[in-house]
């Protein structure tokens, strides 16, 4: 009796050991886990910020160029416009004055 007592002892203490033990490693196995999502998290941030940067330095030589464009096109509307005032100013004056005196 004392024999199967101490048998009985004996594999308690075991299947504790071998608990604490399971509990160990599944905390490891946890702890691995939340490690590698939160390495695959920054790695996916990083690239997303260097996709950002990329896009920034895109969007901005974009809209350069068409700044560029927009004022070349108004440079060229304005000398248009004084062109064709300088042409046709006198014409201009001579109508409004003959529609206002009739």
């Amino acid at each position: 009796m004392q024999d199967m007592i101490r048998k009985i002892v004996e594999a308690d203490a075991k299947a504790r050991r071998l608990e604490e033990v399971n509990k160990k490693n599944a905390a490891k196995e946890k702890q691995k886990i939340e490690d590698e999502a939160a390495a695959i998290h920054q790695r996916y941030m990083d690239h997303a910020q260097a996709e950002i940067v990329k896009n920034d330095a895109y969007l901005e030589k974009r809209f350069a160029r068409r700044l560029t464009d927009m004022e070349a096109k108004q440079k060229s509307a304005l000398i248009k416009l004084k062109a064709d005032y300088e042409q046709s100013r006198d014409r201009w004056v001579d109508e409004i004055v003959s529609r206002v005196i009739g």
